[in-house]
């Protein structure tokens, strides 16, 4: 079985907007938390700074962590072509502020675009379920 870790951030503007990033891979899209997998040996609280930083040109604050998402996916489900068995995923949230950096685009990388959202339009997103598991977390109802 295969293992991804990843750490997220929930991240909301002084007006209440929610950041997020477009995840576009392999045929596959919807709006996501900003974040991603964590390399070899690196701290989750640094993993969750750099991928904010890449998808959306923000440099953020760790406030706290807010939950591990567990979950186990089927190989028939998994998005890789060549991915063969299941694939273990955990998720780890945090709660960020924006410290600096203004917002931008990814370029040639699993998101291609981010955005702040007035939380009633979050709900009516084409969205990967990581955003409600995350928002939930975080106590935010939309």
């Amino acid at each position: 079985m295969d293992m991804r870790v990843a750490a997220y951030a929930v991240v909301r503007h002084d007006d209440g907007r929610l950041l997020l990033a477009h995840w576009n891979e392999n045929g596959r899209s919807g709006w996501t938390m900003p974040g991603g997998g964590l390399e070899d040996g690196e701290d989750p609280e640094d993993a969750v700074r750099r991928e904010v930083r890449e998808e959306t040109g923000y440099r953020v604050r760790v406030d706290e962590l807010l939950g591990i998402h567990s979950q186990v996916i089927a190989e028939s489900h998994r998005i890789s072509p060549d991915a063969t068995g299941p694939l273990h995923t955990l998720r780890i949230v945090y709660r960020a502020t924006v410290t600096g950096g203004r917002l931008r685009h990814e370029v040639a990388g699993s998101t291609d675009r981010a955005a702040w959202f007035a939380l009633e339009d979050v709900g009516t997103l084409h969205r990967v379920r990581l955003v409600d598991i995350a928002v939930g977390m975080a106590g935010i109802d939309y």
